[in-house]
């Protein structure tokens, strides 16, 4: 018999399960690279920021997905849009409706938040991730990402 997922907002006992998601997802994204503590660190930073939202997936007190998204500023839309970031969901678990019952709890938060866009960056190569973006209604832009690494 297979546990029932809830979708519910992160908590600091998450912070460990999380962070081994996190290095799931960044062992396909060439950008990217794990390090447990930078991933604590960012990952306590948003817990209880009013304007971030951390939502996990929990299957039997289990998190088994996870998914962020942050309020921004965008001059484009005069107004808040939403920046989505680690939506990953366990293998185990894929394909099972979980990842768009975390974008929906994102949703919801951009609209509490009156944001009329919500972005995200994909890897190019990650085929599983953008075939799922692309079924749950995004679209690709005519933008590419730039980054420019500063050390403090």
């Amino acid at each position: 018999m297979s546990t029932a997922v809830t979708i519910r907002t992160a908590r600091s006992a998450d912070l460990a399960p999380m962070a081994d998601l996190l290095k799931m997802l960044f062992s396909i994204e060439s950008d990217f690279s794990a390090d447990r503590s930078r991933q604590l660190e960012g990952l306590k930073m948003l817990l209880g920021n009013p304007r971030a939202c951390i939502l996990v997936a929990d299957s039997g007190g289990e998190v088994v997905g996870m998914c962020t998204g942050q309020i921004v500023i965008s001059t484009a839309e005069g107004g808040p849009s939403i920046l989505v970031e680690d939506v990953v969901v366990r293998e185990d678990f894929q394909s099972r409706g979980i990842g768009a019952r975390l974008m929906q709890g994102l949703y919801e938060f951009a609209e509490e938040n009156r944001a009329t866009r919500l972005q995200l960056l994909a890897d190019c190569e990650n085929e599983p991730a953008l075939k799922f973006y692309n079924k749950t209604g995004w679209d690709k832009t005519s933008m590419i990402c730039l980054r420019k690494k500063h050390s403090l």
